[in-house]
């Protein structure tokens, strides 16, 4: 069973965790007066007002491809950006959303988490074929006893666990419950460590079985070889290293524990800095992130077979999963980070061009839009196959590049 003395503290020299009932107390009230987005809900006030326009912005006349903006407001966008090397070419926003504005990014955190843990194995703190338990002991006698880190990875560990997002009796609502994702039940783990440690399976490992759990037991193993809370070690490996325009955002339980499998809220110019990095071959601009060699393994992709008769494949035959991202295994090498409700970070190689699409579906996961969806950042890949010296690309359309702008 985990314990509080085998988590990060919540701040230097805490003892116990804060909660509803002593956060104004002393010492814990010297950090959470500072942190109360951590323990309490909170709400923007923002320096402009109207914080947002009232209409759709966009700039897409630089992208030939018919009825773009209709396309978009069909799939229920909140945020489409196409980033070419280091230039913004085109965006959208709709109605009330603005470029400065941070939006949910769902399961593209996963994603991140991956580099993370890509960071950690390239400083030798982690290796790939290390078994969980051998990180995070507290996982001994769950479906993680046995299971490596590289099967966590790619995701291919049988767990009794259903994905239904719809069905309440699924282990992903109880797993959302556990972390204050939804209204707690009696009965519930207190936390989403305690949540990880009741997880069963066959303990069979090689087939794909896609696992929200998966990236939050790689963000305990991060916890456990740094030291750091899961926020504080994606901003240490990843997020300074973007020279990103905001913070992003994490949600965190009632542990203080980060929700690495969907929590990460960011603006659509930052989400596409991760992506570029990606196809700079782990570079950020403030810092290497991961290495070229954990770079071209993510984009060579994982094992087809592993996953054969999943959804993914159903739209991309030759698809397969690893490092905590997608590839399609189509002919120009795309890869993706992919979010429900319709978050795409969609990588094309062939063109050098990172393409964002932040939406909002009515529903987490239709088999309908994610081929609409696919088929237009598709469609605007193959748009860029035409030299884009050779058309003529409205200078506004171009990202502000000044932070106290953007910020």
């Amino acid at each position: 069973m985990t314990t509080a003395q085998s988590r990060p503290p919540r701040y230097r020299g805490a003892v116990g965790q804060p909660t509803l009932d002593t956060w104004q107390e002393g010492p814990h009230n010297r950090w959470a007066f500072a942190h109360l987005s951590e323990l309490l809900p909170t709400a923007s006030v923002t320096r402009r007002f109207p914080a947002a326009p009232a209409a759709a912005t966009d700039h897409l006349s630089s992208l030939a491809v018919p009825c773009l903006k209709q396309r978009l407001e069909e799939s229920y966008t909140d945020a489409f950006l196409v980033l070419h090397r280091n230039d913004v070419i085109a965006d959208y926003y709709r109605p009330g959303f603005s470029p400065e504005d941070l939006h949910l990014v769902m399961s593209i955190s996963k994603s991140m988490c991956g580099l993370v843990v890509g960071a950690l194995v390239d400083s030798g703190d982690i290796n790939t074929s290390d078994r969980v338990v051998d990180h995070v002991p507290e996982l001994a006698g769950s479906a993680y006893d046995g299971p490596t880190v590289q099967h966590v990875l790619d995701m291919v560990i049988h767990l009794n666990y259903s994905e239904d997002y719809l069905d309440p009796a699924s282990e992903v609502q109880t797993h959302d419950r556990s972390s204050g994702w939804r209204t707690r039940q009696d009965g519930d783990p207190e936390d989403t460590y305690a949540f990880l440690t009741t997880l069963t399976g066959e303990g069979t490992v090689g087939t794909f079985q896609y696992c929200s759990a998966n990236t939050d037991v790689l963000a305990w193993i991060i916890e456990r070889v740094t030291g750091l809370r899961y926020p504080d070690a994606l901003s240490k490996y990843l997020w300074s290293k973007l020279d990103a325009n905001r913070d992003a955002t994490i949600t965190v339980d009632s542990a203080g524990f980060g929700f690495a499998n969907g929590g990460i809220s960011c603006t659509a110019r930052d989400l596409a800095r991760v992506g570029r990095l990606m196809l700079d071959g782990g570079m950020g601009p403030a810092g290497r992130v991961v290495s070229e060699g954990w770079v071209r393994s993510v984009l060579a992709g994982g094992d087809p077979e592993a996953m054969a008769g999943s959804s993914f494949t159903a739209i991309h035959p030759h698809g397969s999963y690893t490092r905590q991202w997608w590839r399609t295994g189509n002919e120009r090498g795309n890869v993706i980070g992919i979010g429900i409700h319709g978050q795409y970070l969609w990588l094309d190689p062939a063109t050098d061009t990172v393409i964002v699409k932040m939406s909002s579906w009515p529903e987490p996961d239709s088999g309908h839009l994610h081929e609409l969806q696919n088929q237009l950042l598709l469609d605007v890949s193959k748009s860029l196959d035409v030299p884009l010296a050779t058309k003529e690309i409205p200078e506004k359309e171009s990202a502000p590049e000044s932070k106290e702008n953007a910020a």
